[in-house]
């Protein structure tokens, strides 16, 4: 039986000159491309068949990080993501 898994996102990429923005925007047009969703403008989620795969897509995010501002990934379980609580504001669905 395999486990669903999620791969969580999140990044602060410097945005202050052109090309900084150009590298931000390739970064999430990449994650788009690769079946992530956007859950907040800085925060992506891909969900994943099992751990391995989950592994696999953060091996090839690393090759896709920009060299400057900070990526962060998180492995969750679908339990864990489904106890994620909203804490301010409704949801936009």
């Amino acid at each position: 039986m395999s486990r669903f898994m999620r791969v969580l996102v999140m990044f602060d990429l410097p945005v202050v000159s052109k090309k900084e923005r150009k590298l931000a925007t390739k970064f999430r047009k990449y994650l788009l491309d690769e079946g992530y969703v956007m859950m907040q403008y800085s925060v992506y989620y891909r969900v994943c068949n099992g751990y391995d795969m989950a592994k696999k897509h953060i091996n090839l995010l690393e090759n896709a990080v920009p060299k400057k501002g900070s990526v962060r990934a998180i492995l969750l379980t679908e339990r864990q993501f489904s106890e994620m609580k909203l804490l301010v504001g409704d949801p936009l669905e």
